[in-house]
């Protein structure tokens, strides 16, 4: 068990003796600390010399990375070993970005060829839809395309989308619906026009309750207007149930594969990302690609301890596991980049939200923290004030271009003070001689000063990374992607969790589908527990 490795007892042993270190002092101490603990890669800039860590710790960490078998599990993962153990999958979302030209095999063959004209064909379709080549039923172009998806399927290509708005072709407006809610739909629907209106749908197996609800009740939609031979014209999918997918109209020619070797949290890469290549044009879709392959070119050959992802990793681990951290916060301060928590909260909480080992033993220690944010500076006025007070250490990633897309007077300067500002007085803090200091040459009395004071303190001393890169283009974002798949493939491996499947996820959708069948039955026999059989009985009797 990983805690009774040599590794982590050395980690336990530094933490007792080094818990009440001070970053003050170490950055006193070394006036190039910021040297010392920062890197580039792949357009991105990491500064973790905010972090409560010595030369000694991270040498540690990598000791306990070295030990954990990291170097040949990642050899595994890229090439196409069934490291996803439970369900006996490869785990290759990164073949999808590949362009070394070199092969990828599952079971003895190559997958890249698939890959490639698998790409080739979403090129085709998404320069034809963006061309006004293809047309809908009228004749005339498309000017909203619709995404039907949930999890992975609608989650990459939404935030994105929105992360890339300044790259979004003008003539395509894109909209997502995921939530079976029939609120969204018709909100949706009520925005656009049969005749120019093309529909997606992104699952696997076209079998996910929501998904199916949101397809039939689009079609039903359209063919209202139009007529069921009509669907062909507007219709695209992209599943591995081809069959399914014809049997709702949609011709073969607008039916993209998926393959069980990619799961739906890595998915953006495959041809689930055809809304944000339709959204942002093709060229630029490669671009993203691009920009995550030459992450995992750095994750791959630059040494552990110059490795962006192995850094972050170990310092998630350094807070979760020895500092009793239960959540790290997101806070990237660009309005466009203001969907990120929500992506990395899926993919960090799903796949190592975990408390089974990869040997089938319950774990003594934790896994995933709990992933929140917001967008700076929004959070400063609200959540910011529980990182700077609450005794619950909470890891900071601030992110920021140094270049908006769109420049406003001095709104970056006052935007980039605030992200470096914030950084900064989390480090630092502020001590009750400070503070009665700064009460005192504001020429407040004294008893407002032993009022006040110590609740003006803070304690300092809390972690935080920044994230800097020149402007957030297509590739850029591509590689931030991909950093964080790559932090947490690291931490599950380190933990010794299975990070690629999934099984909280599909008992939720096992039992609702089995809700369902009773409130759309009134003769079934409600034999679940008390409380979902009143409840039931509450909404049949409404």
């Amino acid at each position: 068990m990983l805690p009774s490795t040599p590794e982590w007892k050395s980690l336990v042993n530094h933490y007792n003796k080094n818990v009440s270190v001070q970053m003050r002092d170490l950055f006193t101490q070394d006036t190039e600390r910021f040297t010392h603990f920062s890197l580039s890669a792949s357009g991105i800039m990491l500064d973790y010399s905010k972090n409560r860590v010595t030369d000694e710790t991270m040498h540690l960490l990598m000791n306990l990375a070295q030990s954990s078998g990291l170097v040949d599990k990642r050899a595994e993962m890229f090439n196409g070993s069934a490291i996803n153990t439970t369900e006996n999958r490869p785990v290759l979302h990164t073949a999808l970005r590949n362009f070394s030209g070199k092969a990828v095999y599952v079971e003895g063959v190559d997958v890249m060829p698939q890959i490639q004209a698998t790409l080739a064909k979403l090129e085709i379709f998404v320069n034809d839809i963006s061309s006004g080549k293809k047309v809908g039923y009228t004749g005339k172009a498309f000017t909203d395309v619709i995404s039907i998806g949930i999890g992975g399927s609608f989650l990459g290509p939404k935030i994105m989308s929105e992360a890339l708005k300044p790259y979004q072709q003008s003539q395509l407006n894109v909209h997502f619906i995921a939530n079976v809610d029939g609120c969204h739909i018709h909100d949706v629907l009520a925005k656009v026009n049969p005749e120019t209106t093309l529909f997606i749908t992104s699952s696997k197996t076209l079998t996910t309750q929501e998904t199916l609800r949101n397809t039939l009740t689009a079609r039903d939609w359209f063919v209202a207007t139009a007529s069921d031979e009509e669907v062909k014209h507007h219709f695209a999918c992209v599943s591995s149930n081809v069959e399914a997918a014809q049997a709702l109209g949609i011709d073969k020619d607008n039916i993209f594969p998926m393959w069980d070797w990619v799961g739906g949290r890595y998915s953006v890469w495959s041809a689930i990302g055809l809304p944000l290549a339709l959204a942002i044009g093709f060229d630029h879709y490669r671009e993203f690609l691009q920009g995550a392959f030459e992450m995992d070119e750095h994750f791959t050959q630059a040494p552990l301890e110059k490795n962006i992802p192995v850094i972050l990793a170990l310092l998630g681990i350094w807070y979760r596991n020895f500092h009793g951290a239960q959540s790290q916060v997101l806070l990237p301060y660009y309005h466009y980049l203001r969907g990120l928590p929500a992506y990395i909260q899926q993919l960090d909480m799903e796949s190592n939200g975990k408390s089974i080992s990869l040997d089938n033993k319950s774990m003594s220690y934790d896994t995933g923290p709990i992933i929140w944010g917001s967008e700076g500076t929004n959070g400063q006025h609200s959540f910011h004030q529980l990182i700077h007070q609450s005794k619950t250490p909470i890891p900071v990633d601030f992110l920021m271009p140094l270049f908006p897309f769109h420049k406003m007077g001095n709104h970056h300067d006052m935007l980039a003070s605030n992200c470096f500002g914030q950084s900064q007085a989390l480090m630092s803090g502020q001590s009750l001689q400070e503070v009665k200091a700064a009460m005192k040459k504001a020429n407040c009395d004294v008893s407002e000063i032993q009022k006040l004071s110590t609740h003006k303190v803070m304690e300092g001393n809390k972690p935080s990374n920044t994230l800097l890169f020149e402007t957030l283009t297509p590739k850029v974002l591509g590689s931030l992607i991909a950093m964080y798949e790559h932090k947490v493939f690291i931490q599950g491996v380190i933990w010794n969790v299975n990070s690629f499947d999934q099984w909280g996820v599909e008992l939720g959708k096992s039992l609702g589908n089995k809700v369902l069948t009773k409130i759309s039955d009134p003769s079934e026999t409600l034999d679940m527990d008390g409380s979902t059989n009143a409840l039931i009985k509450l909404y049949r009797s409404r």
